[in-house]
């Protein structure tokens, strides 16, 4: 318990520092787990206590990813999200799996990291189009469409990742039945949950929480996946009141995520060797697959390569989704300790580099821009005597 107390008070620390100076808070949670725990200090362990704290995190921030899952939404820009997250998928996963592959790491392994390599932070991208005033731009709708997108696909990597070697008809009847379960009860029950919603009491937080973990606690029962069903749960809510429940849950995702990021951190173990030359190329690898993927969406949707610069900037970073990928994967097995490292290592670089060009696309486009007028030979008027 003192270590996560420990953790907390640096990362309210650290949380200050990242807001005053404008950078996301993640890669310095991550770095603080990294300094606190083994392959640091040693003064921080995983414990049981962190571990359920990190898993809440994890549960909440997939419940929060399907609240803002929105069916009518998507089924009315299917064209704009297929179209730029087929882009963005095929790109990203193929630059990621076949850099990984040939840096020495196994099929498996190449697939785990290019599915971390290919999701980008929801939660960086669309925080820095509000901070930085980008909301009306063209391309942030893209950009929010490519994180639903991601978010979709995130879907089917955990499918993935859960089924083993269950019976794949067993398994997706009893999800598909959860499923049903889950928006009978939402439908049906819509009114009943906007009275509890709608209350000034403590009622809403406490059954907010409740079915959250009331969920996952019968998925893990039933044998289905508590990640899934946990989006599916915020999927559901979703078409009754979403703002109401993401003000309620909130407060347990914010700290937990924390939480979760930290102790991610600490279970790194540079003991087995860390390669810097493949975390190296990774890192690279992981900027320019963006840059590539971005042009090409800003080309096809919007007819120019300056509006990809745009998504380029604000899809860089990676973040609590590869994180998450790499926890679900390491707990299976599948996995050496350098995919985790070098997972890390991508999430740090990415998400501080992206931080900067969120913030500056804009002004780097207009400089590309003015370059070439100031390339292009003046026109000349000939006069005629």
């Amino acid at each position: 318990m003192e270590g996560i107390v420990l953790a907390l008070f640096i990362c309210l620390l650290l949380a200050l520092i990242s807001k005053y100076l404008s950078v996301p808070a993640i890669p310095f949670y991550i770095l603080a787990g990294v300094l606190l725990g083994k392959a640091g200090l040693g003064l921080v362990s995983s414990d049981e206590i962190s571990r359920f704290f990190s898993d809440m995190g994890l549960i909440f921030l997939l419940f929060f990813m399907g609240l803002g899952l929105k069916p009518e939404r998507i089924a009315a820009n299917r064209t704009a999200v297929l179209t730029s997250g087929i882009i963005d998928l095929n790109v990203n996963m193929a630059i990621g799996f076949v850099g990984a592959y040939l840096l020495g790491f196994t099929v498996i392994e190449s697939l785990i990291v290019a599915s971390a390599f290919y999701i980008s932070s929801t939660a960086m991208a669309i925080t820095s189009l509000i901070e930085n005033r980008k909301l009306m731009l063209r391309e942030a709708e893209t950009v929010i469409w490519l994180m639903v997108f991601e978010d979709l696909v995130l879907i089917i990597f955990l499918a993935l990742i859960s089924a083993g070697n269950q019976n794949l008809i067993i398994f997706v009847a009893k999800i598909l039945g959860v499923l049903a379960v889950l928006y009978a009860l939402a439908h049906y029950g819509k009114e009943f949950l906007i009275s509890i919603l709608d209350r000034d009491d403590e009622l809403p937080i406490i059954f907010t929480f409740a079915a959250v973990l009331t969920t996952a606690s019968i998925s893990m029962y039933l044998g289905i996946p508590e990640t899934m069903m946990v989006i599916a749960l915020g999927v559901a809510f979703a078409t009754t009141d979403p703002d109401a429940f993401e003000q309620h849950a909130r407060p347990f995702k914010d700290v937990f995520l924390v939480v979760f990021f930290v102790f991610f951190g600490v279970t790194i173990d540079f003991s087995g060797g860390v390669n810097w030359y493949v975390i190296t190329v990774i890192c690279l690898l992981a900027i320019m697959s963006k840059l590539i993927s971005g042009v090409l969406t800003g080309i096809v949707i919007h007819g120019s390569a300056l509006s990809g610069l745009e998504i380029w900037g604000n899809t860089i970073g990676r973040g609590e989704f590869s994180i998450a990928i790499a926890v679900l994967y390491a707990s299976s097995g599948l996995v050496s300790p350098l995919v985790g490292t070098t997972i890390a290592a991508m999430v740090i670089v990415t998400s501080i580099i992206g931080s900067f060009t969120a913030k500056y696309s804009t002004s780097l486009r207009r400089g590309i821009l003015g370059l070439g007028r100031k390339k292009s030979p003046p026109h000349r008027v000939h006069s005629s005597r």
